[in-house]
């Protein structure tokens, strides 16, 4: 069955969240992604409090900019949420907006590089081993979790280039693909990735998941047309978002699901009116038609 989760969006304010949480936790949304932009807001805070709020609801931090955040603090935070929430969290890592990671004085020469060595650390860590590495981004000297989690959560990847795409299918459990990405170019990356898990002599599935920028409700066209706009996105509207009422958009979908991906994570837009009834309607208006 395809997963469908919903966004808060880091371009509403912090304080705005607990009530986007109660209210996706209450009418049973399956997940609520978290981004860790810069320079909104810090994506494992969010994900803390939002899971303290809450029951049932699991929260995803899609992504974590591997180049700001060392490899034993990823994996220290992903321990603790796992033992505070059990089965409520995931964090996924990514190479970082390149921009932004120089504006912070993060940036790396390689960051298929230091995908590779951050993502082999990180489950060696949440595995429960002694990590020592000795990499060109990536050095621990005999670093072991004290806490570590009873099961090791699922470790999430995102990129977009042909050569990141096979190192997710060889690394990762989820990869993640960002908003505005077309049913062909879904399929290309579903092709990538099992290219990469293949050739990693990997026998489990890797699972797909795909952002997709939606909205419902009067004037959801313009609003998809803003975001549209907003996001640099090319190609027609209709390709790379969604929208109208639950029928419709549950038609749309299929597109990007018979394309390959497994989980679609619904964006609204930043103008979005209501974030609570956006995350209602995804889980109790939507969610019926979506199988």
């Amino acid at each position: 069955m395809t997963k469908l989760g919903a966004v808060f969006v880091p371009q509403w304010e912090p304080e705005r969240l607990r009530g986007v949480a109660r209210a996706a936790d209450e009418a049973g949304l399956e997940e609520l992604w978290l981004w860790e932009d810069c320079f909104f807001e810090s994506g494992v805070a969010s994900a803390a409090a939002a899971l303290a709020w809450t029951e049932r609801l699991r929260v995803v931090v899609g992504l974590l900019p591997a180049p700001l955040r060392n490899v034993a603090l990823t994996a220290m935070e992903a321990a603790n949420l796992e033992r505070m929430f059990p089965g409520r969290s995931m964090l996924g890592i990514g190479h970082g907006v390149q921009g932004w990671m120089g504006q912070a004085g993060a940036r790396v020469e390689s960051p298929v590089t230091l995908m590779r060595e951050y993502v082999g650390a990180l489950r060696g860590l949440l595995g429960g081993e002694r990590v020592t590495v000795r990499g060109r981004y990536v050095n621990l000297d005999g670093v072991e979790l004290v806490w570590k989690p009873a099961s090791p959560p699922p470790v999430l990847v995102g990129a977009s280039g042909p050569r990141s795409l096979r190192l997710c299918g060889e690394v990762g459990d989820v990869v993640i693909l960002s908003g505005g990405t077309p049913p062909g170019e879904v399929a290309r990356a579903r092709a990538l990735i099992e290219e990469g898990r293949t050739a990693a002599g990997r026998t489990t599935p890797v699972t797909l998941a795909v952002y997709l920028i939606a909205a419902t409700g009067a004037g959801q066209f313009e609003r998809r047309r803003r975001a549209h706009r907003t996001w640099g996105l090319t190609g027609p509207v209709e390709d790379v978002t969604v929208g109208g009422d639950a029928a419709e958009i549950a038609a749309q979908l299929r597109r990007w699901t018979d394309a390959g991906a497994d989980t679609i994570v619904l964006q609204p837009a930043a103008d979005e009116p209501s974030p609570e009834d956006f995350v209602r309607f995804v889980a109790r208006q939507l969610r019926p038609l979506v199988s």
